[in-house]
């Protein structure tokens, strides 16, 4: 599913790219996750940080905080 929505938490905004079902990335037969094939997709994707809820997985760019450049 792909939506681009935003999203604010712990003083971050991040513009969420792609939302995944964490059993996508399920070790067969173990009661795990293969979190080296997240990070891989999260670069894939061209993300920067990943958030989790109890179902999904939310690949997501992070929003810098804006900087004031004077003259």
């Amino acid at each position: 599913m792909i939506t681009d929505y935003l999203k604010h938490l712990n003083n971050n905004t991040y513009i969420i790219k792609r939302e995944v079902a964490t059993h996508n990335f399920s070790i067969e037969g173990k009661n795990g996750l293969n979190m080296e094939l997240v990070q891989e997709f999260m670069r894939w994707l061209g993300c920067d940080h990943v958030l989790r809820t109890q179902t999904h997985f939310l690949f997501c760019e992070t929003i810098a905080d804006a900087v004031v450049v004077e003259d």
